[in-house]
């Protein structure tokens, strides 16, 4: 079996279908969104021409779950993605959305490392799996990094400061976290 660090090949056939060659069985968009999810890293290519087709179906797989009502992409948000497509802002917005996911990530590491000290829901029963589904949709949104791993980029994370003020980020950003998962839930 290839290494986990080296991207799963997929080979597109000319009838569209996929074909996982390290198993070398055909597979479908939800075994490839349960590949990504396990945290592998996925490339799909035209058999014929040889053309990266990775972003088209990792698309494809995003608008299928939004279809399906697993809305995780406001539509203001995906109004602003079409504008930017026609916009001059379109340079700015994909290292906008790779910082914005990492601070996304970098906050839910701090608010999962901390939330011992300040929540008692913590002994809580049931409260490792709600925390083990946290850090497996993080995992999903952010594309298989997980904090304390590196970034995609290779950077490290940002050392963390007075510990007092990193609790009060923690807080202010666990708030924000609630606010719109309780938009999300109306």
């Amino acid at each position: 079996m290839a290494k986990a660090s080296q991207p799963l090949l997929i080979k597109r056939y000319a009838s569209r279908r996929l074909y996982n060659t390290e198993t070398s069985d055909y597979v479908t968009l939800e075994d490839i969104a349960t590949f990504i999810r396990d945290g592998r890293e996925v490339q799909i290519v035209d058999l014929k021409s040889g053309d990266d087709l990775t972003r088209q179906y990792l698309l494809q797989i995003i608008a299928e779950h939004e279809s399906r009502g697993e809305s995780v992409l406001p539509v203001n948000v995906l109004t602003d993605l079409v504008r930017s497509y026609t916009s001059q802002s379109m340079s700015v917005v994909p290292q906008f959305l790779a910082q914005s996911f990492e601070m996304l990530q970098s906050g839910q590491s701090k608010m999962m490392e901390n939330m011992g000290a300040i929540n008692p829901l913590t002994q809580m029963p049931g409260f490792e799996a709600m925390k083990t589904q946290q850090e497996a949709f993080m995992k999903a949104m952010t594309g298989g990094m997980m904090p304390g791993q590196g970034t995609p980029q290779g950077d490290q994370p940002r050392k963390s400061g007075d510990s007092a003020e990193d609790l009060s980020e923690i807080k202010a950003e666990l708030a924000a976290l609630q606010e719109k998962l309780s938009k999300l839930s109306k």
